[in-house]
């Protein structure tokens, strides 16, 4: 984990002697080259799960110290160029030493955003979901709000309850977790009731649906712009609350 960021990158070996993939490159590569060369790994690919830079910031270096190769959805490769060596299509299967890795598309935060499914227990699902809380619509290549909701309730949550997920940031969960103590996915599953507090966004008018622990120690938030009436979910830093408001954090 990068200590600023709180972006992870990951290294998936199927054991020792064998072969593996890196998953995203934003965090101080030391540690996973040292246990590559320990553990006398093979490894040949780098798998972007989008194309932000606390996510891509050691690329050239994993390209020039162990030739890997780096793959991305055709739609990151596009914000990419020249740093991508080819697109990973969702539904692709990588068949690497004993690893079955393939390729779910969930849009939202951005427009090619992929979680990468390693064999059937193991997820790693960049900035869409992370324990507790969901990714963000204000950075570039984001999509709608009901992209990310499909996203995280029709493909991850579909995926089977032990299953654990690496995210893009700070700590690992599980389907089950998040499915019963996510305060966006309550929400969605009518478990808790939408807000209705009055707020404003960057000088604008909103509803402030939900306020919820965000994975760096902050807030997020689901608003409701007033002028046109969708949903967006944006940094807490970024609300202005009426004073004295009572509206809860649900965590």
């Amino acid at each position: 984990m990068h200590p600023d960021w709180l972006s992870n990158a990951y290294l998936v070996a199927d054991e020792p002697g064998g072969e593996g993939v890196l998953i995203d490159s934003g965090a101080p590569p030391e540690a996973l080259l040292a246990t590559i060369e320990r553990q006398r790994l093979t490894v040949r690919h780098l798998l972007l799960t989008h194309h932000h830079y606390d996510h891509v910031d050691a690329n050239a270096l994993y390209r020039e110290r162990l030739g890997v190769d780096i793959l991305a959805h055709p739609f990151e490769a596009e914000h990419l160029l020249g740093d991508v060596d080819r697109a990973i299509e969702p539904g692709e299967v990588l068949e690497v030493g004993g690893l079955r890795i393939d390729a779910l598309h969930t849009p939202g935060h951005t427009a090619g955003s992929l979680a990468y499914r390693v064999g059937d227990g193991d997820v790693f699902t960049g900035d869409t979901l992370f324990k507790g809380t969901v990714g963000g619509l204000s950075q570039p290549g984001a999509t709608t709000f009901d992209d990310l909701k499909a996203s995280i309730m029709d493909v991850l949550m579909k995926l089977p309850a032990q299953t654990s997920l690496h995210p893009g940031h700070s700590e690992p969960s599980t389907v089950t977790a998040e499915w019963g103590q996510n305060a966006f996915i309550r929400v969605w599953r009518g478990l808790d009731p939408p807000g209705e507090e009055p707020c404003r966004v960057a000088g604008e008018d909103a509803v402030l649906v939900l306020w919820a622990p965000d994975y760096d120690g902050g807030h997020k938030a689901w608003v409701r712009w007033s002028e046109t009436g969708r949903d967006d979910i944006v940094a807490g830093s970024r609300v202005e609350r009426e004073r004295g408001s009572t509206l809860p954090s649900r965590r």
